[in-house]
């Protein structure tokens, strides 16, 4: 028996799904979790960065029961699925949990994100992992250079980063992810994920609500997140997050979802004594 857990991504997706499923299998190392996604990039990066020791590329969602055995654990982080689809999915895996459903939608690696007391960074703009439609440059023509860093996506595009220099103060690369994160003071991101591990690390993130990204507003409302509306100017939408900084609201206190009760499904499963086609 072996667990999976699925994340979709891809150039045009970004990274969300896979840095939460990238926590999930922390939490789980003790069974050894195959990180599924969707990009073979996606699957190298969240080794090399996010502590992720096995991986495999699928495609889509529908590929999985090409790679895994009937009985298998699925954990799975997409929209890809149907009401069917999730019939036979629960009729394949002898445990299926879906994340956002079963599991909350964001987890933070509390080994990679720890509390940080003193933040090298004042200020950081993470744009997401994803740019297809190219933004970021759109943003940038009509701006003057800004006194924040940038982060850059993984997935953008070639030759970006050195038409983004002299707009910002300085670039971190994807691989500079973590560290960043974790030495910003203050962030100000498109990405709820990155918000939740800046909070982990005891800053103060800032969520931008990009026009191309769905968001889940009541999770963002009942933590208190302040948040900015994204609009084709990046001088107004600085000037705002540099006035919402100046007073940083209280968070709400973040419930903490216990693993202890998944894990211990989980190890009812392996156990030699329990039949999985029962």
């Amino acid at each position: 028996m072996k667990i999976y857990i699925y994340a979709k991504s891809g150039h045009s997706i970004g990274l969300e799904a896979t840095r939460t499923c990238c926590a999930i299998a922390a939490k789980l190392k003790e069974f050894d979790p195959i990180l599924c996604t969707c990009d073979f990039r996606a699957g190298v990066y969240a080794k090399e960065e996010l502590g992720i020791k096995k991986y495999v590329s699928v495609d889509v969602l529908t590929n999985l029961p090409n790679i895994m055995e009937r009985g298998d654990i699925l954990i799975y982080d997409s929209d890809e699925t149907t009401d069917i689809m999730e019939k036979h999915m629960k009729d394949f895996c002898s445990l299926l949990y879906k994340v956002g459903v079963d599991t909350p939608q964001n987890i933070v690696d509390d080994k990679l994100f720890k509390k940080n007391p003193n933040p090298k960074c004042e200020k950081t703009l993470f744009f997401g992992d994803d740019d297809y439609g190219n933004l970021l440059l759109e943003l940038i023509k009509n701006s003057s250079k800004k006194q924040i860093n940038l982060l850059l996506g993984h997935y953008f595009f070639l030759g970006n980063e050195t038409k983004l220099t002299p707009y910002f103060e300085k670039l971190f690369t994807d691989e500079e992810y973590v560290d960043t994160i974790s030495d910003s003071k203050f962030l100000l991101t498109t990405s709820i994920q990155s918000c939740m591990e800046s909070i982990a690390c005891g800053n103060k993130p800032v969520l931008l609500l990009r026009k191309d990204k769905s968001y889940n507003l009541q999770f963002i409302e009942n933590l208190n997140l302040p948040t900015i509306n994204y609009n084709e100017n990046l001088d107004k939408m600085i000037l705002e997050f540099e006035d919402i900084i100046s007073s940083y609201p209280n968070l709400n206190d973040i419930e903490i979802f216990d693993f202890n009760t998944l894990v211990l499904q989980i190890r009812e499963k392996f156990s030699p004594d329990n039949n999985i086609n029962s």
